[in-house]
């Protein structure tokens, strides 16, 4: 089925590298991209690529218009990392960029998966991809877990999906940007399925696992975004939690997704707590608003 968005991962803090200054014309285009990247928690080198793509489209247009040749570039990307890193989050920020600097034409972003690709017989799989490369024309495609399209081995219909887009990249070029993304090592394994795969993903982006000081200040945001408030021991207590989660090696750690999941069943502790408490009357506004150690019990559902 089509996914869902990663739910955005904003902070206050300033980037470690600011670009360099741009005239008034240019910084008004960037200006949104910018406020969008400097609320991302963490992912520096990531945002500079990203200026760093800004920058080759700005001065593709200073040559074009100073009669240089200025095409050729292939903006297909490979994006590897853990879950809950900010993929899609970062995709959309993308797609924004390219519709703004008149490289894609709608700028929207179709995210889909392996179930959305393959179908249950022969050429049904090549159909549904050609849809879906329609569908994304003047965006990105946004192919997330890449690489269990290539699981199944030669007689697998995950083939046929990775050879038809294959084809539509080269069909379609300039019309629309893909973005595969994975698990580092598995993206790996699956650009070797196709000889083809390679050359045609020029920028690839690594999304590290996010530290625990970058986890809280997650916490703390998504609080702030729901209008609630943590106390101290609370935050003492996730800090722990999310502490012994992230050095489990017995399952995989999906950071940000796994605190978006521990605040919201807090949320939801929460309302129970409250309605039991208060069995006649309603509690205060700040009660409303606080999140207390006990409604942290650390089994997510």
């Amino acid at each position: 089925m089509l996914r869902s968005s990663e739910a955005p991962l904003v902070s206050s803090a300033v980037p470690a590298s600011e670009p360099a200054a741009l005239n008034t014309p240019v910084q008004g285009l960037f200006q949104e991209i910018q406020k969008e990247l400097d609320q991302l928690v963490g992912l520096e080198q990531i945002k500079e690529l990203v200026y760093e793509i800004y920058a080759l489209l700005q001065v593709a247009r200073m040559r074009s218009d100073a009669g240089l040749h200025s095409g050729g570039q292939v903006f297909h990307m490979i994006f590897k990392g853990n879950p809950g890193t900010g993929k899609t989050t970062v995709a959309r920020i993308v797609a924004k960029l390219f519709q703004k600097m008149g490289v894609l034409s709608k700028g929207h972003l179709v995210e889909v998966e392996r179930a959305d690709l393959v179908g249950e017989y022969i050429g049904h799989t090549a159909q549904k991809t050609r849809d879906l490369v329609k569908k994304a024309i003047g965006g990105i495609l946004f192919i997330d877990e890449a690489y269990s399209l290539a699981r199944g081995g030669e007689k697998d219909f995950g083939k046929e999906a990775i050879d038809t887009l294959v084809k539509a990249m080269e069909d379609h070029k300039n019309q629309f940007v893909l973005i595969l993304a994975g698990y580092c090592d598995e993206i790996d394994f699956f650009m070797c399925s196709n000889p083809g795969l390679h050359s045609r993903f020029p920028i690839q982006m690594n999304f590290p696992d996010y530290n625990l000081d970058q986890l809280i200040q997650i916490t703390e945001l998504m609080a702030k975004e729901r209008d609630y408030i943590l106390m101290p021991q609370s935050m003492s207590r996730l800090r722990e939690h999310l502490q012994s989660e992230k050095e489990d090696g017995s399952h995989a750690f999906s950071n940000a997704r796994y605190v978006r999941n521990l605040i919201e069943k807090g949320i939801r502790n929460q309302a129970v707590r409250l309605l039991n408490q208060y069995v006649t009357g309603n509690p205060g506004k700040l009660e409303l608003m606080t999140l207390r150690p006990e409604d942290f019990r650390m089994q997510l559902p």
